[in-house]
Formats: C-alpha cells, structure tokens, sequence
C-alpha cells in the first residue's frame, strides 16, 4: 500500500488581517492626543489641589474619563492586530474566524455609550440648575474653559492629521491599474469605509471641544451682561448635539457588530461579474464587513456548464475591496450532460 499523498496547502492559505494601510497612523495620532490629555489632566489635578479650585479639579476628572476611552480606542488597534496575527488554525479555538476588526468596533460602540453617558449627564445637570441656581466663579471656571479648548483644539489637530495621512495611504493603495480603479470606485464607494474605532475617539475630542466652546460663550454672557440661564441653557444645547453623535456611533457600531453591514453596490457587482458569461447564476450570496476598508463574501454558482470555483473567484479580483471569497459550484439540476 502506498503512503497517503502529503497535501501542499500553501498555495490556498491567506491571511486574516485586514487592517488598512492608514491604521498605524491613526494610532499614533490616538497616542499622541491620548498622552496630550493624559498630561493635562495631571496638571489641572494637582494644580486643583494646590489652589482649592473645584472647578479645576472637576475638569481634571473630566479629562481623565476622556483620556480613559482614547486609550480604549488605542488598545483596541493594538488588540485587534493581536487576533488578526493569530492564526485560525482547524480545530483551534484561538484563532479569529476573520480577524480582530470587530474589537476595535466594540471599543467604538462602548465609546458612543459613554458620549450617550456624557449627553444624560449634561441634561440632567441643566435641567437641575435651571429649578435650582448655583453661584458660579466665572474668571476660574472661563480659565478651565479656555485651557480645556486649547487642548481641545490641538488634539483635534492632531487627530486631523492622522486621518488625512490614513485616507491618503489608501488612496495610494487603492489599486494597480485604470480597469481595477474604476471596479473600485464603481462598485464600492468610499463612504462606507470608515474607521469606527477612529471616528468615535474623534467624536470623543469634538464632543469636548464643541462644550468648551459653549461654556466659554455661557460664561462670558453670565459674566459680562448677568445671564445666569444661559449656563445651564447651554449645557441643554450641548447634550442634544451630543446625543445624536451617539446615537449615530451607536447604529454604526451595532450594525457592524451583528454582521448587518452588506453593501448593496458591492453585493451587486458581485452578481454581475459572476454572472458575466451569460451561464452562472448566484443562487446565494452573503457579503459583509471584516475591516475598516475589507469585506468578505460567500456564494453558490449554479450553471449548466460549471467551471472550477477558481475561475469565478479570478472575476472577482479587480473588487479591490473584497478580500475573502468562498465558493461553492453547482452544476444545474436540469442541465443537459454532454460529458
């Protein structure tokens, strides 16, 4: 008896790591800001301290929850690129089926509920100041304001920088020759791609600005002409806009979380390719969401005259977007044989 053939796999093995080109960029920009607020909650703590000031100590606080989910949104990268290096070896369970981009939307979804948190928290306290009026220090409470949308104003800056890098990166990535670029921009737009991780940290830093700037207009207007309503007024205003930034990051999130992200234009193009040699006909089709910029897709062939599931796969190559593909042949039921 002869010994068993020993297969050669190597030549259908991929990886599962489907992070994009600008992901390392926006990392860094993540630690930078997340070091930034890191420092400047340090010194309003211990400056805070030193003089007595509440307000100080208060907006330290403020910044340490802030710096809390920018470094969630770090280690989720870090994490996520962890999984996606780990292999999915058969009969193993520490492998990631496809990767680890969906620890970086956890992060991001858990990041819109402390916004949805920060939004409840704002209302409540506007409303309460508004039965029940408090005295308030304006020169302090304007220097912590001022200071907040300095560091504010600068994250925001560096977050800009890491995002335009990123979607530059991509763009030089996105792909080899005129026909590919063309299947690409037709078939999948770049709307739909974006960094939920990213996003929800960058709306963590807008969210914070934005209320600084509100609060220095709402001190000013309390300090200079007597509006003491327009304090809590503004901190309504502040957690309504708040609020349906969450709420977005939060529909976003949970739609990639349960697998509810197929693009229709892409699922489309899909069709029409393999359906291209007037024969194949999709008879199933799954596509969905594997990273920032990377989707899967799985689908049954049925065709009178079938060909090799390599040679509906080489269709699909110019989709440069699409990057695991999975299919399954099936020569149609009331085909006539010839062979």
């Amino acid at each position: 008896m002869s010994l068993a053939h020993r297969h050669d796999l190597k030549a259908f093995e991929h990886p599962h790591a489907f992070a994009d080109d600008g992901q390392a960029r926006r990392e860094r920009a993540l630690v930078a800001v997340t070091s930034l607020t890191l420092a400047t909650m340090v010194v309003e703590l211990l400056v805070g301290w030193w003089t007595g000031s509440l307000a100080l100590t208060a907006d330290g606080w403020h910044m340490g929850t802030h710096a809390l989910a920018l470094g969630g949104a770090v280690l989720a990268y870090r994490l996520s690129k962890r999984a996606s290096q780990r292999p999915a070896s058969p009969g193993s369970a520490a492998g990631y089926a496809f990767g680890g981009w969906k620890i970086e939307v956890l992060a991001a979804y858990t990041s819109g509920l402390v916004l949805a948190g920060v939004a409840v928290w704002l209302a409540w306290e506007g409303i309460d100041t508004l039965r029940h009026p408090r005295p308030v220090q304006y020169a302090e409470a304007m220097a912590v304001a001022v200071l907040g949308l300095l560091v504010n104003v600068a994250s925001v800056w560096l977050l800009s920088r890491g995002k335009d890098d990123g979607e530059d990166a991509v763009h030089a990535h996105a792909h080899h020759d005129a026909a590919h670029h063309h299947d690409h921009e037709d078939g999948h737009g770049h709307d739909h791609h974006h960094d939920h991780n990213f996003s929800a940290a960058y709306l963590h830093v807008l969210a914070d600005a934005f209320t600084s700037v509100l609060a220095i207009a709402a001190l000013a207007g309390g300090a200079w002409f007597g509006l003491t309503w327009l304090d809590p007024a503004v901190a309504l205003l502040g957690a309504a806009v708040i609020g349906q930034w969450a709420f977005g990051v939060l529909r976003g999130t949970a739609r990639a979380l349960v697998d509810a992200t197929e693009d229709p234009a892409l699922a489309q193009r899909v069709r029409e390719r393999i359906e291209s040699d007037g024969d194949a006909q999709v008879a199933d089709l799954h596509v969905w969401q594997v990273g920032t910029r990377a989707w899967c897709a799985t689908l049954s062939v049925v065709a009178d005259a079938p060909q090799p599931a390599a040679v509906y796969r080489q269709r699909l190559v110019p989709l440069a977007w699409l990057r695991h593909v999975t299919v399954e042949v099936h020569r149609c039921p009331g085909a006539t044989r010839h062979d």
